[in-house]
């Protein structure tokens, strides 16, 4: 078993893990940044920054509904590539409006869920999700 998984031979099994993994962990990492927010509404609503000018309240609630509720169906695996889209928008707005695009200080870890999610965005749920069992999605 251990050989089997420590070899370097290309698998749709493995890559279906991997994709797995990868969508549980950045998940539960950025629904646990989104709860943070959720819970804090009415403290951050007011400072929170602009970015499409609809006002503080309106732009938290954007970034609330990707970072809480997209990541919620990214790790079941629901709705997975159209739950990436709202993620990788407010990543791009985080690393470049918000951290001034400082990929090698503040804007690293922002840099850092961006490109998972653009990764995940091209290779799809994988095996392990429920688009695959729903919708017979690959």
């Amino acid at each position: 078993m251990i050989k089997k998984f420590l070899s370097v031979k290309f698998t749709e099994s493995k890559t279906n893990i991997a994709v797995l993994v990868l969508r549980i962990f950045v998940g539960v990492l950025m629904a646990h940044h989104g709860y943070g927010k959720l819970t804090h509404f009415g403290e951050y609503s007011e400072k929170f920054m602009d970015f499409l000018y609809l006002g503080p309240k309106v732009s938290l609630a954007l970034v609330i509904a990707a970072e809480f509720f997209c990541s919620v169906f990214l790790i079941v695996g629901l709705f997975t590539q159209l739950s990436l889209i709202p993620l990788i928008i407010t990543m791009v707005v985080a690393v470049f409006k918000a951290h001034s695009g400082e990929v090698f200080g503040d804007g690293e870890h922002g840099l850092l869920y961006l490109v998972i999610y653009v990764a995940l965005f091209i290779t799809g749920p994988g095996k392990y999700s429920a688009d695959h069992y729903l919708f017979k999605v690959d």
